[in-house]
């Protein structure tokens, strides 16, 4: 299965977009995900700070500020078919 990850924190509006948009997609495409919040952590609010939502697909970055369905739903696919072979 695709592992996606979504780094966020807290009060974030694009966060909540980017989460959005994932979770409505995943209903159409399956996918594990994983949601990380940089608050715990002092070393991922040192990377990340304010460069949030960063979602990556099977530890690749695919994308950063905002989630674009019909680009997930292709990376996803692209993603699932790399898997299988």
């Amino acid at each position: 299965m695709v592992l996606v990850e979504i780094f966020s924190k807290d009060d974030c509006c694009l966060c909540d977009e980017a989460k959005s948009v994932l979770l409505k997609v995943q209903k159409e495409i399956p996918f594990e995900l994983q949601e990380i919040k940089i608050q715990d952590d002092e070393n991922l609010i040192r990377e990340y700070g304010t460069k949030i939502p960063v979602v990556f697909i099977n530890g690749r970055m695919a994308f950063k500020y905002h989630v674009y369905e019909l680009e997930l739903k292709e990376k996803l696919r692209r993603a699932g078919a790399l898997a299988v072979h």
